[in-house]
């Protein structure tokens, strides 16, 4: 999604990037294996997924000032599914100001 994104134009730039839950560091390596999404891991003096409620699968979408918006669970929205894929989309260009 992100190289359709980048290639479509936006007045804001639109980064997609994952976060580790703290307790799931060992796991690191093989989520980024074959993979080109920047990966970052939540530390305790961060606490991102828990200052942000995050859910397992969240797609915690943030605004030009770097606050969460809006979430999209990529459990219950698999993006398998064109129109969950669709609303996802449709969702970053709108906090995007598209």
């Amino acid at each position: 999604m992100q190289r359709e994104l980048d290639g479509e134009g936006t007045p804001l730039e639109i980064a997609l990037v994952g976060v580790n839950r703290m307790d799931s560091a060992g796991g690191n390596e093989e989520i980024c294996n074959g993979r080109d999404l920047p990966w970052l891991q939540d530390v305790a003096d961060q606490n991102v997924w828990g200052v942000w409620s995050v859910t397992y699968r969240d797609v915690v979408v943030l605004d030009e000032e770097n606050v969460p918006v809006a979430v999209f669970n990529l459990t219950t929205g698999d993006l398998g599914n064109p129109a969950h894929y669709d609303s996802l989309k449709a969702l970053l260009w709108a906090v995007a100001g598209r």
